[in-house]
């Protein structure tokens, strides 16, 4: 893959939840790989345009990843709002690992400490706080080497260390990994991460077309 080349490419997206709550008209953007914070106040679009990158919602427009449609098995989504069940958080991780052809056990083992999850691994989804399960979720989304990793509400729930531990850990990942997209939705800017980096949505249900990174088309 050629990473000076490479883009996420939105063309002429249109999306709505009913015809009186547009969300996304004819908005464009055009994102090169590394880490992009997709930021915005509530109701902004952030986990929508999400869930359209993920193939979870279906809009009109155009989605290409380096150049072809984006396919199901280039994405890692888990949606954060999921109802806890009966799953182990072990047995997930290793299911994780089984899924994606370039997952990295040594990361996941890092960010199982990082996050201070370890005491807690051997527990099933619906005995772990929120914080909790967000960590498990957010372990597997940067060990799983997917193309394209989404990852809605970063903070939710997360203790102070584990913020802290986040935000380097982004970073990191994306560094290493120069190939790879890494959408990261929060309401503000992250620590460290450049303002050509962040893709700012539109106050309200009609995000203004993106102006980001000198990449976007507007």
């Amino acid at each position: 893959m050629n990473t000076s080349t490479s883009l996420l490419d939105i063309t002429d997206l249109h999306f709505a939840h009913t015809p009186e709550a547009v969300v996304f008209m004819g908005w464009s953007a055009r994102l090169p790989p590394g880490l992009t914070v997709v930021c915005g106040d509530e109701s902004s679009g952030k986990t929508t345009l999400l869930r359209l990158l993920a193939g979870e919602l279906t809009g009109r427009g155009r989605i290409t990843l380096d150049g072809a449609p984006v396919r199901p098995e280039d994405v890692f989504w888990q949606d954060p709002r999921a109802a806890p069940d009966d799953t182990v958080a072990s047995a997930y991780l290793a299911a994780q690992a089984a899924r994606w052809p370039a997952w990295d056990e040594a990361a996941a083992q890092a960010h199982i400490d990082g996050l201070s999850l370890r005491e807690h691994i051997h527990k099933p989804f619906f005995a772990l706080s929120n914080g909790g399960r967000r960590k498990v979720w957010l372990t597997a989304a940067l060990a799983s080497g997917a193309p394209l990793t989404l990852m809605d509400e970063i903070f939710a729930a997360l203790d102070t260390p584990s913020i802290r531990y986040l935000t380097a850990a982004l970073q990191q990942t994306a560094a290493q990994a120069p190939g790879r997209w890494l959408l990261a939705a929060h309401w503000d800017a992250l620590p460290g991460v450049p303002d050509e980096r962040l893709l700012r949505l539109g106050q309200g249900v009609k995000p203004a077309r993106c102006a980001n990174a000198g990449t976007a088309s507007g």
